[in-house]
């Protein structure tokens, strides 16, 4: 009897954990793959995971942490499984293949090269708050700082971002991080 009362407290833990942080375990896979299916893979097979060890988390204020770890494996694993096709170069220059001629529909690597070149400092914390949805609070738990520190960082991250991609001034809060919020907003919500 009290290995059924234990699988129903268990199975219920699950539950709240799963409808508390899948929007961010989602929104985290999304980042990752870049790719909405394979996000929602990678978010079935974190909580597949997250249920067979659900015993195993001991502090439920980690449980964030702990499937967001799981995704970034779970990420990992589908990668190391599945082996892309390749093409050699060579062939589609001789054939003068249109694929050569395409351009992505969206592109954002200057965005991506301007957070990849902050200090990671600056970076670790814009992270968690644009991508990743992080509150001011979480933020400072996760990295050990006070709330004014993450606060700080935050704001030299704008602004190191706004010099990097060549705006300055009160039009970049509009024309620099609207875009960014809209693009990753737009690529990376739930």
């Amino acid at each position: 009897m009290f290995s059924c009362i234990s699988k129903i407290s268990s199975s219920a833990r699950f539950e709240r954990v799963c409808a508390r942080y899948r929007v961010d375990v989602f929104r985290f896979a999304l980042w990752l793959a870049r790719d909405r299916a394979i996000a929602e893979d990678v978010v079935q097979e974190t909580f597949m995971r997250a249920w067979r060890a659900m015993d195993s988390l001991a502090d439920p204020s980690a449980a964030r942490a702990w499937l967001l770890a799981i995704a970034r494996r779970e990420h990992a694993r589908l990668y190391e499984r599945k082996r892309h096709a390749t093409v050699a170069l060579d062939d589609l220059i001789a054939t003068d293949d249109p694929a050569l001629a395409s351009a992505p529909s969206e592109d954002h690597s200057d965005i991506d090269a301007a957070i990849s070149s902050l200090d990671s400092d600056y970076r670790k914390p814009l992270v968690l708050q644009a991508l990743m949805g992080y509150s001011t609070e979480e933020i400072a738990s996760h990295m050990g700082l006070t709330r004014g520190a993450v606060l700080s960082r935050l704001h030299r991250a704008r602004q190191k971002l706004r010099l990097a991609l060549g705006t300055t001034g009160v039009e970049a809060e509009s024309s620099t991080m609207g875009p960014i919020k809209a693009t990753h907003g737009h690529r990376y919500a739930a």
